[in-house]
């Protein structure tokens, strides 16, 4: 399992270099599927095209994205800018789900009217090879969202896995009709692409507009969280009140810590200060805020 990357700088670079790997890729494969939609007029491989345009889209929106994401903090954006992953990764719901909604109103008057196809081995051989590519870019994404913590990243991998999974289907039904004459199957494979990519499309919008309205982190990493922190109770540490969001790779936690009330201000801090530093040994880009208090009368199951 990649373990994300400390360095801030380390971790900027290579969203960047991801990205930009993305966006090229993006464009040889849609001139590779529009040529096979044009070698053998399937509207089912200029359905898996169409997701291709999206793509390249996505990946110029998402190298602009990623960049202002790394700028640090300003003035007028003190907790900096990483929330702006959040917005690259719903523009990419919407223009995905205005490609699957295109793919339909181009579907549906071929199943009144069914098109001959033509050359379909070798558009076929060429879907192939832009699937080929469109895998290896989404691994490289995908290890580069875990190393990095990026969520645009992550979308955009999970995007092109999509993007993968609908060309094996696509190829393997075109199949089907070179085998059987049914060319009647080429836009209903289309149709189910197109819901395919309503659905990926859908989804990707309702997760991102959960981190801009502040959705806490997972239940994992929360518990992960509340167990560093358990581990200070020893020391007569206890704490509540604790919140957590993610803003992009940034994630942030703040509680209230009672601490001892003979210990001074000095070892109070310093015990805080311990307490961060086991935090953001688990989570390098932790954000935390811990608001100390005395320790009060015992409570049960204080958290």
């Amino acid at each position: 399992m990649d373990s994300p990357i400390a360095d801030a700088s380390g971790a900027f670079w290579l969203r960047i270099r991801t990205a930009l790997l993305a966006l090229v890729a993006g464009v040889l494969i849609f001139l590779l599927k529009f040529g096979a939609f044009l070698l053998t007029n399937s509207v089912a491989l200029l359905s898996d095209a169409g997701e291709s345009v999206v793509n390249v889209a996505s990946g110029a929106l998402a190298l602009l994205t990623l960049w202002l994401a790394g700028q640090p903090p300003d003035e007028n954006h003190r907790y900096g800018h990483g929330k702006i992953e959040y917005i690259s990764s719903i523009l990419e719901g919407v223009l995905i789900l205005a490609a699957g909604v295109s793919v339909l109103i181009l579907s549906i008057p071929r199943l009144v009217k069914p098109a001959p196809l033509a050359r379909l081995g070798l558009g076929l051989a060429i879907s192939l090879v832009a699937s080929g590519i469109n895998l290896l870019v989404a691994l490289v994404m995908r290890r580069s969202a875990k190393q990095t913590e990026s969520i645009a990243l992550e979308a955009g991998s999970a995007h092109l896995l999509t993007d993968v999974s609908t060309t094996g289907g696509v190829v393997g039904g075109l199949i089907l009709v070179r085998l059987t004459g049914w060319t009647i199957l080429d836009p209903l494979l289309a149709i189910l692409v197109a819901l395919h990519i309503l659905r990926t499309g859908a989804s990707l919008t309702r997760r991102s507009l959960g981190g801009l309205l502040d959705e806490r982190l997972s239940e994992q990493e929360e518990r992960t969280l509340r167990r560093i922190l358990d581990r200070f109770a020893s020391e007569g540490v206890a704490y509540h009140d604790m919140r957590t969001r993610r803003s992009g790779a940034q994630r942030f936690v703040d509680l209230h810590m009672e601490v001892p009330s003979h210990l001074s201000v000095e070892e109070a801090h310093d015990l805080a200060d311990r307490v961060e530093a086991a935090l953001r040994k688990e989570f390098p880009s932790l954000d935390v805020l811990i608001h100390l208090e005395p320790e009060t009368a015992p409570r049960e199951g204080i958290k």
